[in-house]
């Protein structure tokens, strides 16, 4: 039995189908405004919590000191082989240099050909050209359509723009960064030595 039949029993008079149709309606839109504000705090609660999650996360990778990055740029995991077949490619000749120093165009031009400098290298084969490839062309930069592709650094716009009021020693060769950035030959170019430390 509802409550209106029970109501109408108890009371002893009639009820009108209007003010049934009334209740009826009062109800559902007390529900609606329940379903609604239940939904509202459902949404509040989860933009909070991955408000907090993204925070968390932001704060981890500002809190790891710049010592232990080493790299010019943090390397997310994706890119962390292609950076180690890199160094192990390159460092074993000369100190590696952080992809940002060149343009993409360059880093290409260097993984494709054999002549390194006047060197005759083994180009590396694929799968693991593709992985250094993806690295170092995530993490250079952009050449400038009426720029050369600069092929040493001292002809590199990015490797001034780096080194903004240095006196660079002529010839500046790979070996002159570790009078400056003595971790340089473990890939650690954000430790500086005294002089530069100010």
């Amino acid at each position: 039995m509802s409550i209106f039949v029970k109501r109408k029993s108890r009371d002893g008079e009639k009820r009108s189908p209007f003010s049934d149709s009334q209740v009826l309606r009062q109800s559902a839109d007390r529900e609606f405004k329940r379903q609604f504000f239940g939904l509202l705090l459902v949404i509040i609660t989860w933009s909070l919590a991955m408000g907090w999650l993204l925070a968390l996360v932001t704060n981890a990778q500002s809190a790891t000191p710049p010592a232990e990055i080493g790299t010019v740029d943090v390397i997310p995991p994706q890119y962390q082989l292609g950076q180690e077949l890199y160094l192990e490619n390159c460092s074993t000749c000369h100190i590696a240099l952080p992809p940002g120093i060149f343009p993409t165009q360059t880093w290409k031009n260097l993984l494709e050909d054999s002549q390194h400098y006047g060197a005759q290298l083994k180009p590396l084969v694929d799968p693991p050209r593709i992985l250094v490839w993806k690295y170092l062309s995530t993490f250079s930069r952009v050449k400038l359509n009426d720029e050369e592709i600069p092929y040493r650094l001292n002809n590199s716009r990015y490797f001034k723009a780096l080194h903004p009021g240095v006196k660079l020693p002529r010839p500046l060769e790979i070996g002159s960064c570790v009078s400056c950035h003595p971790s340089a030959s473990d890939y650690n170019f954000r430790r500086l030595s005294p002089e530069w430390e100010k």
